[in-house]
């Protein structure tokens, strides 16, 4: 599975910014999707993840009622919409993908595919 990232970008606080992930190689609806972040000097955190119909949706604390994850299985993409940014927002933004029955959405152990990143900015 190959998994692109884009749509990442400068924004100030309190706006909004959308990133998406296309997945190629293999049956997208058929993927557990994920979005992790990392900040500089900081561990890779989970951010969202949603099942592969899309019925299931999962948020970290800190974006619960800001960001919201959507899946289109017919142009193999995740999004990722982002609301009410703070500075501390700020990280690059990984998409991640399994396939396992026993998909662990919250866990990064659990994926076994990984995009490259996409930088999201927050000035205050």
């Amino acid at each position: 599975v190959q998994l692109q990232a884009s749509g990442g970008g400068l924004v100030q606080a309190g706006g909004s910014l959308s990133v998406s992930c296309v997945a190629s190689g293999r049956t997208f609806s058929s993927l557990g999707m994920g979005w992790f972040r990392q900040s500089p000097g900081k561990e890779r955190e989970f951010v969202s993840a949603i099942n592969w119909s899309g019925g299931g949706t999962y948020y970290s604390d800190s974006v619960k009622g800001r960001f919201t994850v959507s899946r289109d299985n017919s142009k193999n993409t995740v999004y990722l919409q982002m609301n009410s940014l703070k500075p501390e927002d700020t990280a690059v933004y990984f998409c991640a993908a399994d396939e396992r029955a026993s998909w662990r959405p919250r866990e990064e152990r659990w994926y076994n595919y990984w995009g490259q990143g996409t930088q999201v900015t927050v000035s205050s």
